[in-house]
């Protein structure tokens, strides 16, 4: 049988990053104050969630709303390996301008919209995401978790003099990196 890890990835501004392999039982009944979003890599990953046993595979999403409390466990003998992403919930609803925060029922989606989203942010461990990337895909991760949960898509109407201006601050600053704030200051318009 293997042997159980955990590896967390280099701390974040905005989020956690963990990826681990349990060969049986991961972990037993908690909470997150924040959301738990990941993805199985291989093998079955069972957990209890809403007083029913789930089972997540390889190609779905696994959404954990936050403080709903569940455990982890592997759903067969060959174990389960997983990367999962720890966001708050205030960021989640303050790029989706104050709505409600989705929420997933049965803790996993096949939502195709939104396995494409958690993408860049579930990737693997060791590599480091750049804060604007970083910032990019917490947006496209937030609309779609609405999308999934069955929201409504809000759209804001362009602002090309904005748009402009934060051009023009990136062509300015090619050597270094950039982050939302600071884009969002040449703009003259908020990070989201």
């Amino acid at each position: 049988m293997k042997q159980d890890w955990i590896l967390r990835a280099a701390p974040s501004g905005q989020l956690e990053r963990i990826e681990a392999y349990f060969g049986g039982s991961g972990y037993g009944m908690h909470r997150h104050d924040t959301y738990a979003i990941g993805r199985t890599l291989s093998g079955v990953q069972s957990f209890h969630y809403r007083r029913r046993l789930r089972h997540s595979l390889p190609g779905g999403t696994i959404v954990l709303h936050p403080d709903e409390a569940h455990d982890g466990q592997a759903g067969t003998e060959a174990g389960f390996h997983y990367r999962m992403i720890y966001v708050e919930p205030a960021l989640i609803q303050q790029i989706l301008g104050g709505r409600p925060l989705p929420f997933i029922p049965g803790g996993i989606s096949a939502d195709p919209r939104l396995y494409a989203a958690s993408a860049s942010l579930l990737r693997d461990t060791h590599d480091p995401i750049d804060p604007l990337q970083e910032d990019d895909a917490l947006y496209e991760l937030s609309h779609a978790l609405c999308a999934a949960a069955g929201g409504k898509p809000g759209r804001r109407s362009a602002d090309y003099a904005a748009a402009e201006r934060a051009r023009q601050y990136i062509h300015a600053s090619l050597e270094q990196s950039i982050t939302l704030d600071q884009l969002s200051a040449a703009a003259g318009k908020d990070r989201w």
